[in-house]
């Protein structure tokens, strides 16, 4: 028999966005960078072109975002880990507080993408970078899933921020 009272339709809280973007990003991230380095054994190929403009190179990266503080030796992957999990931690009470699900989402997929560079750190000592961007002679650096997410999820907080400045 069909129960005749109307059923409400359950709305994901901010919490739950965070949570569902964080461990969206972090699984697909690893199970790409998994497939990359044990299923298309990419260090063994090096780089593969998959179109035009679209390449899997594989990249060991030893420092953070575009090459940048490379020289700091063995002791970056604990630095960076640390200071990324720092971040996370800060993302995490600005998720617990923020009123709109799309910045709660973003910064779920932000932290997601930093824990899934901490891992790499953590357990190659570098982040596994594959994909590479390129065309008429512009060539974007290689970067991953996690890297991606990053980017994406800061763009949404800007512009959260330049469309919502009303909130006072």
């Amino acid at each position: 028999m069909l129960d005749p009272t109307p059923r409400r339709r359950r709305r994901v809280s901010r919490a739950g966005w965070t949570v569902l973007f964080f461990a969206l990003v972090l699984g697909l991230d690893q199970a790409t960078k998994h497939w990359i380095l044990h299923g298309y054994d990419l260090p063994g190929r090096q780089s593969v072109a998959l179109m035009p403009g679209l390449n899997f190179t594989m990249v060991w990266n030893h420092a953070i975002t575009f090459g940048m503080l490379g020289g700091v030796g063995t002791a970056g992957r604990i630095i960076f880990s640390v200071v990324a999990l720092g971040i996370v931690a800060l993302l995490g009470v600005w998720a617990a507080r923020t009123p709109r699900p799309w910045v709660a989402g973003a910064l779920g997929a932000i932290m997601g993408g930093a824990v899934g560079n901490v891992i790499d750190r953590l357990q190659f000592g570098a982040v596994v970078d594959f994909v590479h961007l390129h065309a008429y002679g512009w060539s974007w650096p290689v970067f991953n899933l996690a890297d991606a997410a990053i980017d994406c999820g800061v763009a949404v907080l800007i512009i959260d921020n330049l469309f919502d400045r009303d909130r006072g």
